[in-house]
Protein backbone atom coordinates (compact mmCIF):
# COMPACT_ATOMS: atom_id res chain seq x y z
CA UNK A 1 0.00 0.00 0.00
CA UNK A 2 2.96 2.32 0.58
CA UNK A 3 4.22 2.15 -2.78
CA UNK A 4 0.33 3.65 -3.89
CA UNK A 5 0.94 6.11 -1.26
CA UNK A 6 4.15 7.43 -2.75
CA UNK A 7 2.78 7.14 -6.74
CA UNK A 8 -0.02 9.79 -5.62
CA UNK A 9 2.39 12.14 -3.73
CA UNK A 10 4.86 11.62 -6.91
CA UNK A 11 1.79 12.21 -9.48
CA UNK A 12 0.31 15.26 -7.05
CA UNK A 13 3.89 16.81 -6.97
CA UNK A 14 4.39 16.69 -10.78
CA UNK A 15 1.36 18.17 -11.26
CA UNK A 16 1.61 21.13 -9.02
CA UNK A 17 5.59 21.76 -10.43
CA UNK A 18 3.74 21.44 -14.23
CA UNK A 19 0.83 24.15 -13.74
CA UNK A 20 3.30 26.58 -11.58
CA UNK A 21 5.17 26.13 -15.17
CA UNK A 22 3.04 28.98 -16.35
CA UNK A 23 3.17 31.18 -13.75
CA UNK A 24 6.89 31.44 -13.64
CA UNK A 25 6.87 33.07 -16.88
CA UNK A 26 9.98 31.17 -18.04
CA UNK A 27 11.63 30.67 -14.65
CA UNK A 28 11.42 34.92 -14.21
CA UNK A 29 9.44 35.04 -11.20
CA UNK A 30 10.51 33.25 -7.75
CA UNK A 31 8.35 32.05 -6.19
CA UNK A 32 6.65 29.66 -9.06
CA UNK A 33 10.20 28.88 -9.88
CA UNK A 34 10.74 27.43 -6.27
CA UNK A 35 7.30 25.61 -6.29
CA UNK A 36 8.22 23.93 -10.20
CA UNK A 37 11.58 23.15 -8.69
CA UNK A 38 10.63 21.87 -5.18
CA UNK A 39 7.50 20.19 -7.39
CA UNK A 40 9.38 18.27 -9.51
CA UNK A 41 12.25 17.49 -6.82
CA UNK A 42 9.74 15.88 -4.29
CA UNK A 43 7.98 13.82 -7.36
CA UNK A 44 10.95 12.29 -8.73
CA UNK A 45 11.94 11.36 -5.31
CA UNK A 46 8.68 9.57 -4.58
CA UNK A 47 8.94 8.06 -7.94
CA UNK A 48 12.31 6.32 -7.31
CA UNK A 49 10.89 5.32 -4.12
CA UNK A 50 7.76 4.13 -5.78
CA UNK A 51 10.18 1.64 -8.43
CA UNK A 52 11.63 -0.04 -5.75
CA UNK A 53 8.33 -2.43 -5.74
CA UNK A 54 6.38 -1.59 -8.99
CA UNK A 55 7.88 -2.04 -12.64
CA UNK A 56 9.08 1.15 -13.98
CA UNK A 57 6.77 0.76 -16.99
CA UNK A 58 3.51 0.40 -14.95
CA UNK A 59 4.81 3.13 -12.35
CA UNK A 60 5.76 5.50 -15.90
CA UNK A 61 2.46 4.14 -17.60
CA UNK A 62 0.49 5.78 -14.17
CA UNK A 63 2.26 8.45 -13.90
CA UNK A 64 2.15 9.98 -16.79
CA UNK A 65 -1.17 9.07 -17.39
CA UNK A 66 -2.80 10.32 -14.17
CA UNK A 67 -0.27 12.95 -14.66
CA UNK A 68 -1.76 14.21 -18.05
CA UNK A 69 -5.34 13.92 -17.10
CA UNK A 70 -5.19 16.24 -13.89
CA UNK A 71 -2.75 18.68 -15.43
CA UNK A 72 -6.01 19.12 -18.21
CA UNK A 73 -8.52 18.61 -15.15
CA UNK A 74 -6.79 21.56 -13.30
CA UNK A 75 -6.11 23.82 -16.30
CA UNK A 76 -9.63 23.95 -17.12
CA UNK A 77 -11.09 24.49 -13.71
CA UNK A 78 -7.91 27.35 -12.35
CA UNK A 79 -6.72 28.36 -15.75
CA UNK A 80 -9.76 28.98 -17.72
CA UNK A 81 -8.41 26.01 -20.38
CA UNK A 82 -10.65 25.16 -22.85
CA UNK A 83 -11.67 21.04 -23.70
CA UNK A 84 -13.70 19.96 -26.39
CA UNK A 85 -15.43 16.84 -27.19
CA UNK A 86 -12.38 15.06 -28.86
CA UNK A 87 -9.95 16.36 -25.86
CA UNK A 88 -12.60 14.81 -23.02
CA UNK A 89 -12.88 11.64 -25.34
CA UNK A 90 -8.93 11.26 -25.47
CA UNK A 91 -8.51 11.73 -21.61
CA UNK A 92 -10.82 9.25 -20.57
CA UNK A 93 -9.27 6.89 -22.44
CA UNK A 94 -6.29 7.73 -21.01
CA UNK A 95 -8.11 7.39 -17.43
CA UNK A 96 -9.52 4.27 -18.76
CA UNK A 97 -6.22 2.67 -19.95
CA UNK A 98 -4.73 3.65 -16.34
CA UNK A 99 -7.29 2.23 -14.43
CA UNK A 100 -7.12 -1.50 -16.92
CA UNK A 101 -3.97 -1.76 -16.02
CA UNK A 102 -4.49 -1.50 -12.22
CA UNK A 103 -7.52 -3.61 -12.14
CA UNK A 104 -6.28 -6.32 -14.39
CA UNK A 105 -2.52 -6.15 -14.81
CA UNK A 106 -0.77 -8.67 -12.78
CA UNK A 107 2.50 -7.10 -13.35
CA UNK A 108 1.16 -4.04 -11.13
CA UNK A 109 1.11 -6.59 -8.12
CA UNK A 110 4.31 -7.06 -7.70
Amino acid sequence: MQQWIFLSIAIVSEVIATTSLKASEGFSRLWPSLIVVIGYSIALCFLSLTLKTIPVGVVYAIWSGAGIALVALVAWIFLGQSLDLPAIMGLLLIVAGVAVLNIFSKTVSN
